[in-house]
């Protein structure tokens, strides 16, 4: 049976990039692998960030759209053999198709047109893992690597310091990404 999720997290790992799907009400999620491009797709996705040109994503949905074809929902159907297995939902002429897809490709089209993601039961229950776990360093298979994000927020900081002439800002954030790569 499917069940309403959302996108709780990305997580840089030693094995690669995982996104990570939480039921919702959930306190498991389940760590889906994913290329390098899925993850800043699904990223600029999440922070709406507008981009000069279309990514493929953003190219599918402009594809749907001028078809008259709109995205209903995505489903993360099943996992056989360590692959996950998804489908993107669409109306077309009120009546429903359903696409198979990559979850990942999936969940970079959801995140842009903000609908509903939907997992399967079994998936949970066979690849879930506790979110109570990822809280604790060192106890999880992989590194949320939360120095990486820190260093990346204060270096856009940085960046509209700089570019708003605030030079006194831009020297305490210098230093402090300083501090931070330091400490490696």
């Amino acid at each position: 049976m499917l069940v309403p999720a959302e996108v709780w997290t990305l997580a840089k790992t030693d094995q690669g990039n995982a996104v990570l799907i939480k039921p919702k009400g959930a306190d498991i999620a389940v760590p889906i692998f994913i290329g390098q491009a899925e993850a800043q797709s699904i990223l600029i996705g999440l922070g709406e960030v507008e981009i000069q040109r279309p990514l493929t994503h953003d190219l599918l949905i402009s594809t749907l759209r001028n078809l008259n074809t709109y995205v209903r929902r995505v489903e993360i159907t099943d996992l056989s053999e360590g692959i996950f297995y998804g489908r993107l939902v669409v109306t077309k002429s009120g009546k429903e198709i359903s696409i198979d897809a990559r979850p990942s490709d999936c969940i970079a089209v959801a995140v842009r047109v903000k609908c509903n993601i939907y997992i399967d039961e079994s998936v949970v229950d066979e690849a879930g893992i506790s979110i109570t776990i990822i809280n604790e360093p060192g106890e999880y298979p992989f590194d949320m690597n939360k120095k990486d994000t820190e260093l990346n927020k204060l270096k856009k900081q940085l960046d509209v310091a700089v570019e708003e002439e605030n030079y006194e800002e831009a020297a305490k954030l210098r230093d402090k990404i300083k501090e931070i790569e330091g400490q490696s």
